[in-house]
């Protein structure tokens, strides 16, 4: 039976490791077993992240509505209960870039959902 040799294998998954690892500081960008551990911790909170930038954008969102719709004397709960029972379904970002580019808009929106 023919001898098999991982070489080229080891070399490629060793090259993509150190490519990874390109722009880190000293031995985590030069050195194998550093640079794994760096690219592992580095892939670990770049999955976190890309969840956590949701969550902010969100709160982001959220905040701007609350402070556009409270210039008209309503709350955020207020206003998005008043959307909901005027069947008006726009999302939060939409909503949100109205409250801070387009406020005459936003100020029918808060009008209807203090009527329902």
């Amino acid at each position: 039976m023919a001898r098999v040799k991982n070489s080229v294998a080891a070399h490629k998954r060793k090259k993509k490791i150190l490519k990874a690892a390109k722009g880190f500081r000293g031995s985590r960008s030069k050195l194998y077993r550093t640079a794994k551990d760096a690219v592992e911790w580095s892939w670990k909170h770049q999955y976190t992240g890309r969840r956590q930038r949701k969550r902010k954008f969100r709160q982001l969102w959220i905040q701007r509505i609350n402070a556009g719709a409270r210039i008209h004397g309503l709350s955020y709960s207020a206003f998005i209960d008043g959307l909901k029972k005027a069947n008006i379904d726009i999302n939060r970002k939409h909503l949100s870039e109205m409250a801070v580019h387009d406020p005459d808009s936003f100020k029918k929106l808060v009008d209807i959902a203090q009527q329902k």
